[in-house]
């Protein structure tokens, strides 16, 4: 694996396997973006000099907390809680915080390292950070939830500000896990800084189409690249995994640009829906239930739903939008996309499809746009969210949609043109990663050895 690096960069993944041992994840996501960062050090000997790279797989900080809360029982249940403070280059540490049983201090170093490049693609003043709990929200009660938020914000407020780090939701983290924490962190400061967190309610603070933002911005960078190749998504076949968030407002920015989303998931497994998926009917399972996904066929009888082992990669489409989670899409799914003649590949999630799918993709010549490029719209609107937290303003949703859109138009064009400029034209893993690092490389280098 090593030997496919350049010489220069081997030993900086060779460190980070050294340092970091059992962190699968954090390991892939290092190793795609060394991959990419020939080119740049042999272009730029002053970032080798400097050891831009070691220092930048480093975190500047790692903190890990024991979060105690009550059940509803009365019984001590005892989590563990992360935040890594991963680069503050561009700006203050920016990214969410994920609550789910996977989370371990490896997928939030994964997520903070990503994060990095994500923010600098951008354009904004945001550095990068990630932060979560093994906590799983799923089966708790409302105050079950209050109570672990407040914990968990008790001990996390200390190292958070709106000129220091500003976290966000991910899995697990929505509007009400949110409040909760805004409202503890109000107590404990007794200030109202609406600038610490992002993701907030409307009435409290937050900004018209965060919630739309990541979902929203997927499909804006995807029409980029169809509109590149003199297509649109007019008549396309979409399948899109997941169902939260993310996935729920990509179908539905997809079917504004006159797509149709054929399949969507869960945990529990896929529906196909050959009409189109019904977003009002996804919507109400999802956000008013929080039903399993398999509902869906209770009103949709002419739709179906597998749970027997298949994945959603084997429905036929033109397009594949990954949603969900971290190497949903491996190998044998990506070569039955490409088989069935799947043109082209978004992710929305965080790193959702492994190194070898990929690689499947780009010999098979199928489109594939990483999602430290493709999803950063959800940020992206965050930094606009602060931004108006800063001057006590709020945007319509009609001018926010506009800035996302502006933005996700931007971060296309430069991972296509670093990518042209580097020598590898259409290449958009390439351009994300060379155009992301270069930013945060020269801030680097210009504030010095810190």
């Amino acid at each position: 694996m090593v030997t496919q690096l350049h010489p220069q960069l081997a030993p900086v993944f060779d460190d980070v396997l050294h340092r970091n041992p059992g962190e699968a994840e954090f390991h892939q996501a290092v190793f795609e973006v060394l991959e990419s960062l020939g080119p740049v050090v042999a272009k730029r000997p002053d970032y080798v000099d400097a050891q831009i790279l070691n220092r930048i797989v480093e975190p500047e900080r790692q903190i890990i907390f024991r979060v105690p809360w009550i059940d509803d029982q009365g019984v001590v249940q005892i989590n563990r809680g992360f935040r890594v403070q991963f680069n503050s280059a561009l700006g203050p540490y920016k990214g969410g915080l994920r609550f789910h049983p996977s989370v371990y201090l490896g997928i939030i170093k994964f997520l903070g390292f990503e994060q990095i490049f994500k923010n600098s693609l951008t354009g904004l003043p945001i550095g990068g950070g990630k932060g979560g709990s093994d906590f799983d929200p799923k089966g708790k009660s409302d105050r079950e939830i209050m109570r672990f938020c407040q914990s968990f914000m008790t001990e996390l407020s200390s190292h958070i500000g709106q000129y220091t780090d500003v976290p966000a939701g991910d899995i697990g983290v929505g509007g009400r896990e949110l409040g909760y924490m805004f409202g503890q962190y109000k107590r404990l400061t007794n200030a109202y800084e609406s600038g610490v967190l992002t993701g907030k309610g409307l009435t409290w603070g937050g900004s018209q189409v965060r919630k739309e933002a990541t979902g929203y911005g997927t499909i804006y960078f995807l029409d980029e690249v169809l509109r590149a190749r003199g297509e649109s998504f007019e008549g396309k076949r979409v399948v899109v995994s997941g169902s939260g968030n993310v996935a729920i407002y990509a179908i539905e920015k997809v079917h504004q640009l006159g797509g149709t989303v054929i399949a969507a998931s869960d945990s529990s497994g896929y529906i196909v829906d050959e009409q189109g998926i019904d977003l009002a009917l996804l919507k109400d399972i999802k956000e008013v239930r929080r039903a399993r996904i398999s509902e869906y066929v209770d009103a949709r009888p002419h739709a179906s739903f597998s749970s027997n082992g298949s994945t959603i990669w084997s429905v036929p489409c033109d397009i594949a939008v990954p949603c969900a989670t971290q190497n949903e899409l491996d190998e044998d799914d990506a070569t039955t996309l490409a088989r069935n003649g799947c043109t082209l590949v978004g992710e929305g999630a965080n790193m959702p499809a492994t190194q070898a799918a990929a690689r499947v993709f780009a010999q098979a010549g199928v489109t594939f746009a990483p999602g430290k490029a493709v999803n950063a719209g959800g940020v992206a609107t965050s930094a606009l969210e602060m931004q108006q937290n800063a001057s006590r303003d709020s945007w319509t949703f009609e001018h926010t949609d506009e800035r996302l859109a502006e933005i996700m138009r931007g971060v296309h064009d430069l991972c296509a043109e670093t990518a042209e400029e580097y020598g590898r034209p259409g290449d958009y893993v390439a351009g994300a990663n060379i155009a992301g690092f270069n930013r945060v490389a020269d801030a680097m280098l210009a504030l010095g050895v810190i």
